[in-house]
C-alpha cells in the first residue's frame, strides 16, 4: 500500500529548500535575482494586505501578486466558497452538460458590465486577451489588431504580438501582423484604420508599464473612429478591472465608452484559482459560435471549472457587500494625494500619478549638482537603477513590498490589495519619506547599494 500523501509533512521536511529547488528545476534566474537585491525572504503566512516571516515580522504588501490579490490573501468568504465547492463533489468538467456556476458567475459579472452580453471563461489574463483577438478577427473578417506603445497584454504568442515592449518580443518572431500606435494619438489610429484591414484596437485604459492613463476623451473618440471603420474596441482590464482604479472598470471613468470586448482576470480569482474572462457583445459571440458545428471552435480544457467559478462568485459578493470599489477610490486618493504633496519637498521625485489603488511614482533628474552627478552615474549604468534603490530599502528597512514598474523605468508602481486602509497609507508614506530623506542626504546605505547595482548592471552587459 502506498504511503499516504501529507502536504504539511512535505512542506515541513523540504520547505527550507525552496530557493535551491527553484535554482535547479525552474527559472534559475529568479533566485539569482532575488539574492542579488536582497529579496530572498522566507514568508510563512499571509492575511489581507500583510504577510509574516518565520520571526513573526509583518510585511505590507503593495504589490498584490501583480494585482491578483485584489481582496488580499485568504479572504474568509472566498476560502469558505472553495471549501464548499470541494465538499459538494460536483460532476465538474463533463463537457457535455451545463453546470450552474458558470452561468451564475457570468450573470453577476455582466451586471457590472453594461452594454456587454456574454462571457467566455478561460484560465488567465493572457488567455482572455487571446480570446478577444480571435473573436475580433473572426467577427470582422480582418487580420490586423492595433495596440499602443508600451502596452502589456500577456506573453503567449497572440498577446505577445500586441505587446508594446521589444524586450518581451525579442527572439520570439514571427508574431502576428499587428501594429503599434502611440497611446492617445487619434491621428495615428485614423491612418491605420483607413487601410481597411484593422479588426480592433486593444488598449489598457491605464497602462501597467509606467502607469500612464489614456488622455481624457481618447477612449470615446477612438471608439467612434473604430466603429466608423467597422472595427472593434477591446478594453484590457486584466489589471485595472474589478475596482482597481476606483470604478469597477477603468474605462468607466470616461462617459460614453462601451467596449465591444473586455478582458478580465487577476482579481477575479480571489488569489486562489486561475481564471480569465472575456466579455463581449451578443453579435460577436453569435458570429463566432454560428452553428452547432462550431460549438467547440474556441474552448479551454479547464475553463469555467467549478473552483474558479466559486472563487469568482465569492469575490463579486465581497466586492458588493464590503464596498471594495469605494474603498479603492477613497484610500487610493488619500495615498496618491499625500505622495503627490512630497514632490515639492524632494527634487528626485518628479511625479505621482494614477487612479484609485493603481499609482505610479516617477523619479527624475535632480537640480542640485551633487545629486545630479550621482543620478547621471546611475543612468549611465542602466536606467531604472534609482527606482530599484528605493524599492530595496522599502523592503529591507520597512518591510514593504513594491516593484519597479518596468524595465528601464524610473517608476515604482503601487497596486496593493484593495482592502488596504488608512493605517497602511500612513505606514507607506512614513517609510517612503524616510527612504527619500536618505536619498537626498547624499550618502548613506542607499547610495552604497546604488554602487552595487551599478557593478551588477555593468557586469551583465
Amino acid at each position: 500500500m502506498s504511503k499516504e500523501f501529507d502536504l504539511g509533512a512535505l512542506l515541513a521536511e523540504r520547505g527550507a529548500e525552496r530557493y535551491e529547488l527553484h535554482s535547479k528545476y525552474l527559472n534559475h534566474q529568479l533566485p539569482r535575482m532575488l539574492h542579488t537585491i536582497g529579496f530572498d525572504k522566507v514568508y510563512e503566512r499571509a492575511e489581507g494586505a500583510h504577510f509574516w516571516d518565520a520571526d513573526g515580522n509583518d510585511y505590507l504588501d503593495m504589490l498584490a501578486g501583480f494585482g491578483v490579490m485584489g481582496l488580499g490573501r485568504h479572504h474568509p468568504v472566498v476560502r469558505k466558497a472553495l471549501h464548499d465547492v470541494l465538499d459538494a463533489q460536483l460532476a465538474d468538467l463533463t463537457r457535455f452538460d451545463c453546470q450552474p456556476l458558470p452561468g451564475l458567475l457570468a450573470e453577476r459579472l455582466l451586471a457590472h458590465s453594461p452594454h456587454l452580453d456574454r462571457v467566455f471563461f478561460g484560465n488567465s489574463g493572457t488567455e482572455s486577451v487571446e480570446t478577444a483577438l480571435k473573436f475580433a478577427r473572426f467577427a470582422t473578417g480582418r487580420p490586423r489588431v492595433l495596440y499602443c506603445d508600451h502596452a502589456f497584454h500577456g506573453l503567449t504568442t497572440g498577446s505577445l504580438s500586441v505587446n508594446g515592449e521589444d524586450g518581451f518580443r525579442d527572439g520570439f518572431a514571427p508574431l502576428l501582423p499587428d501594429t503599434a500606435v502611440p497611446l492617445g494619438d487619434l491621428d495615428a489610429l485614423a491612418r491605420e484604420l483607413k487601410k481597411g484591414d484593422v479588426a480592433a484596437l486593444i488598449v489598457e485604459p491605464i497602462q501597467g508599464k509606467g502607469v500612464h492613463e489614456a488622455p481624457p476623451g481618447y477612449l470615446r473618440a477612438a471608439q467612434e473612429l473604430l466603429h466608423k471603420h467597422k472595427a472593434l474596441l477591446i478594453a484590457d482590464e486584466v489589471q485595472t478591472g474589478l475596482g482597481r482604479t476606483g470604478d469597477f472598470y477603468a474605462y468607466q471613468h470616461e462617459e460614453g465608452v462601451e467596449p465591444d470586448l473586455v478582458c478580465v482576470a487577476k482579481a477575479l480569482s480571489g488569489g486562489y484559482v486561475p481564471v480569465g474572462a472575456t466579455l463581449g457583445k451578443d453579435w460577436i459571440f453569435k458570429k463566432v459560435y454560428s452553428s452547432m458545428d462550431r460549438v467547440l471552435v474556441h474552448s479551454a480544457s479547464f475553463g469555467a471549472n467549478a473552483q474558479a467559478m466559486a472563487a469568482g462568485l465569492a469575490v463579486l459578493s465581497v466586492m458588493e457587500n464590503e464596498q471594495i470599489v469605494a474603498n479603492s477610490r477613497a484610500v487610493g486618493e488619500q495615498l496618491r494625494s499625500r505622495l503627490a504633496a512630497l514632490t515639492d519637498k524632494y527634487e528626485l521625485l518628479a511625479e505621482v500619478r494614477g487612479r484609485g489603488l493603481m499609482i505610479g511614482i516617477e523619479f527624475g533628474r535632480p537640480s542640485s549638482l551633487k545629486l545630479r552627478s550621482r543620478w547621471t552615474m546611475l543612468q549611465a549604468a542602466r536606467k531604472g537603477l534609482f527606482a530599484q534603490m528605493v524599492v530595496v530599502p522599502l523592503l529591507q528597512r520597512h518591510r514593504i513590498l513594491t516593484q519597479v514598474s518596468g524595465d528601464h523605468l524610473e517608476v515604482i508602481k503601487l497596486i496593493p490589495p484593495l482592502v488596504v486602509d488608512e493605517s497602511d497609507v500612513d505606514r507607506f508614506v512614513d517609510a517612503f519619506t524616510d527612504v527619500m530623506d536618505d536619498a537626498h542626504s547624499g550618502g548613506g546605505l542607499m547610495w552604497d547599494f546604488g554602487r552595487t547595482l551599478i557593478k551588477q548592471a555593468v557586469a551583465n552587459r
